[in-house]
């Protein structure tokens, strides 16, 4: 399956575009795993297993944060067109509607001054003060603030910290029980940046904010394998029922597939980013910073899973972004063909 595809894997392997990778393809019932390369290569060289846990960045986005919006929506807790400020009274800008922040469509200035040595307390109200700009719901421009801000208004809604209304919607129904959110044990995780103040990290979160925030961030922070991912995508690919049981609607499922944004510079869905097949077939697509995508074809029930923990040891963002954008491509073609 995708001999092509698994071949540029190996190629970048080689070529050191990351250290190892975990992947998967699948196609209607069939699913085909790989494991290859190291989990680490500084200070001393460590094989990759399947077990390992990788930091899935902003892949948290939407396996938990839009999951669990899209969920308190078909409960009728939430209205998608509402301002954030009607459900989280704490925030300042009374225009961001959470379709704004779903679709990257706020134009948010996150301009934070020393944000990394905030603590905890004092970056959380940074984001509460945070304005948005002139271009709001006229143009999308990623960020992480969105969910950021979304992650709050959830502990504002369900009473807890955002990681365990996480646990309890998402990862317990859907037996994800290698995942977790702080790890306890670091050497069960694939290490990403030897970075130049925090050393080299494993067992914490690579993005600086999720760092701070903890329990409280909405952004980043999920530890996970290819064997919970595949759960995961599986539920997706069902559109919305794994193992018997609905997680979301038919319809919630099939809705992703449009554009929600309205915008022209770039059109997305609700968390997801959108790409087309050559018969404009839309896929639901989503990366994360540490060197992960998930890519879905929800009318053909076929995905691609890739976890990679590129920025071990250093971060050649710009490099692997090229790379990825042509292995994306590769697997395409391959797909349509």
């Amino acid at each position: 399956m995708y001999e092509r595809t698994k071949k540029l894997i190996s190629h970048y392997l080689d070529e050191g575009v990351f250290p190892g990778a975990s992947f998967a393809f699948i196609r209607g019932e069939s699913i085909e795993e790989t494991t290859i390369g190291a989990a680490q290569i500084f200070p001393v060289r460590e094989k990759l297993t399947a077990a390992l846990l990788f930091d899935v960045a902003s892949l948290t986005k939407v396996i938990c944060t839009t999951t669990v919006v899209l969920q308190l929506v078909e409960e009728k807790k939430l209205c998608i067109d509402e301002t954030l400020k009607k459900y989280y009274p704490f925030f300042q800008d009374g225009r961001l509607t959470i379709r704004h922040l779903l679709t990257h469509t706020s134009d948010i200035n996150t301009f934070i001054p020393n944000r990394d040595q905030l603590s905890q307390k004092e970056l959380i109200e940074a984001y509460i003060r945070i304005q948005s700009g002139e271009k709001l719901g006229k143009e999308s421009k990623y960020t992480d603030a969105g969910t950021i801000l979304l992650g709050f208004m959830l502990e504002e809604l369900l009473g807890k910290p955002v990681i365990e209304i996480f646990k309890e919607r998402v990862l317990l129904p859907l037996q994800m029980m290698n995942s977790c959110f702080l790890p306890d044990d670091p050497f069960k995780t694939v290490p990403t940046e030897d970075h130049p103040v925090r050393g080299l990290i494993r067992g914490q979160v690579h993005d600086p904010k999720a760092f701070v925030l903890a329990e409280h961030s909405g952004n980043a922070g999920l530890f996970t394998n290819l064997e919970d991912l595949e759960k995961f995508v599986s539920m997706y690919l069902n559109r919305g029922v794994y193992n018997g049981k609905r997680m979301l609607k038919e319809e919630t499922i099939l809705e992703l597939l449009q554009d929600h944004s309205f915008v022209e510079n770039h059109k997305r869905s609700l968390g997801w980013d959108l790409k087309w097949s050559r018969e404009q077939t839309p896929y639901l697509f989503h990366t994360g910073y540490t060197g992960t995508f998930i890519l879905m074809d929800i009318l053909k029930k076929e995905a691609f899973i890739f976890l990679s923990n590129r920025v071990h040891p250093s971060d050649r963002r710009e490099e692997y972004i090229a790379k990825r954008d042509q292995l994306l491509q590769l697997y395409l073609e391959e797909k349509d063909s």
